[in-house]
């Protein structure tokens, strides 16, 4: 060896540890590449069956859902299955593994098995933009949720209701260690910013994305206030998430696959010979004032009901195929997840991303009315049609106003000449209450139960045998 060379670093040398162990990191983030891209091929869909619809843009499909496009499956798996692409590829599924990136996708651990991110606390800055952009009345109401592991949903909520303040947002965010649920209001300069920092905050990274956020013209002020909590479960079902979790949840269809779909049953409806079920999970007045054609709409008051309904209802549901629809689409990931685990169906499919989503590309399609919504505009329109009527003297009327009994949290459809005559009541056993307060010919306190409450049973039973669907616009 030449006097002053240095010498060639030994297999128990730093630098000789250190290029070892980055050879090793590369060649595992090969292995785990190339078993990535092998998992995902395994998804594909073949051409002939792409769609049940028939249509063409489905091309994979993993866990009951359906995707389109090579980012979307690349997330998915990247999740879901980090472990199950680390046992393919040889390796353990670890962090250390997890942390691989796989193709065009960000590196994240396998969701529900390896722990979540930690929550960055990041407020967006607003000093380029002035007061009156930020709480401008004109503005929109965005609707969303996203379903990840939170090992922490004191923080996250404490972190929205900061965010929230912080852009003068009002509105209701449920968050729970399953996830996060929201509808929140403000200006547009305020939402956009909303939605930019709920993108790029870790917990979400790769999971939530641009179309998962539902917008419709509105602002702060319809909402009361700001309401943001942690509970169970991010939608009120009433079921322990562990027990019935959302990753069991039925087929997703896109609004254009929905489409074809509800096309080809009421196709095979007004000819007798259906075997599906177009069934709306949402709750009877929302689907009272609008609803696709041809559904079937439970007669229930919560959403909490629901698994009761279907418990009651199981004969119904025997060997059918099932098209399930909500407002934004949680309701079904929950409720299809707990009809599925009944195993009397033959199918289940639900509406990605609700009514909502479905109403952008198909303003004038099969669903018909309103769109009911959990805020203090009560509906928002897409198309003309009026479809239910006034309580009192049967005029077409589609316009919520809450009940005039102080005792009543009833919605109440009374068009303006009935309200003139003073009927403001849900019902009239609501209206002579409403007369006794006003009136003080009682003292008693008055309970909230009325006609409406008691003429309804709480989860009805539906007749099992064949029914006329009416494929018009009811």
């Amino acid at each position: 060896m030449v006097l002053g060379e240095a010498a060639p670093p030994g297999p128990g040398s730093p630098r000789g540890s250190a290029e070892g162990a980055a050879a090793g990191r590369k060649q595992r983030a090969a292995a785990r590449r190339k078993a990535f891209s092998l998992f995902v091929k395994a998804k594909e869909v073949p051409a002939a069956s792409r769609c049940p619809g028939g249509g063409e843009g489905v091309r994979w499909r993993c866990c009951r859902q359906a995707f389109e496009e090579l980012p979307g499956i690349h997330r998915h798996v990247a999740l879901h299955h980090s472990g199950d692409v680390g046992l393919q590829a040889g390796l353990g599924a670890g962090p250390a593994e997890a942390a691989d990136s796989p193709p065009g996708s960000a590196a994240r651990p396998s969701g529900h098995s390896c722990g979540s991110p930690e929550i960055s606390w990041t407020l967006p800055d607003t000093s380029h933009v002035s007061q009156e952009d930020l709480t401008s009345q004109v503005g929109d109401v965005l609707l969303y949720y996203c379903y990840c592991e939170v090992r922490d949903p004191e923080k996250l909520c404490a972190w929205q209701k900061a965010l929230c303040q912080h852009l003068h947002l009002t509105g209701k965010v449920r968050v729970a260690s399953e996830g996060i649920n929201g509808t929140v209001g403000g200006s547009k300069v305020a939402t956009s910013l909303y939605i930019k920092v709920m993108l790029s905050q870790p917990l979400f990274k790769n999971i939530l994305c641009q179309e998962d956020f539902k917008s419709s013209a509105g602002g702060a002020h319809c909402f009361p206030d700001l309401r943001v909590g942690v509970f169970k479960e991010i939608v009120p079902m009433g079921i322990d998430p562990k027990i019935v979790s959302y990753k069991e949840t039925g087929i997703h269809l896109s609004p254009q696959e929905f489409h074809r779909e509800v096309e080809q049953y009421l196709s095979q409806a007004t000819q007798g010979q259906s075997d599906t079920i177009l069934l709306d999970c949402r709750n009877f007045y929302e689907s009272k004032i609008g609803h696709f054609q041809g559904c079937l709409a439970p007669d229930i008051r919560k959403f909490s009901y629901f698994p009761s309904y279907v418990d009651e209802n199981l004969e119904l549901f025997k060997d059918k195929r099932v098209l399930m629809y909500c407002t934004g689409g949680i309701r079904c990931e929950r409720g299809s997840a707990y009809l599925r685990s009944k195993a009397v169906c033959r199918e289940v499919y639900q509406l990605k991303g609700g009514i909502h989503k479905y109403l952008e590309e198909f303003p004038d399609g099969f669903y018909r009315g309103k769109l009911f919504v959990f805020d203090d505009r009560y509906a928002i329109c897409s198309n003309e049609d009026i479809i239910s009527a006034c309580r009192y003297c049967g005029v077409l009327w589609d316009q919520y106003k809450l009940c005039s009994s102080q005792h009543c949290r009833q919605l109440v459809l009374t068009c303006p000449s009935c309200c003139n005559k003073g009927l403001t009541a849900c019902c009239p056993v609501c209206q002579e209450k409403e007369l006794k307060v006003t009136s003080g010919a009682s003292g008693q306190v008055l309970k909230e139960e009325c006609e409406c409450t008691r003429r309804r049973p709480r989860v009805p039973i539906e007749p099992v045998s064949p029914r006329m669907l009416d494929t018009g616009k009811d």
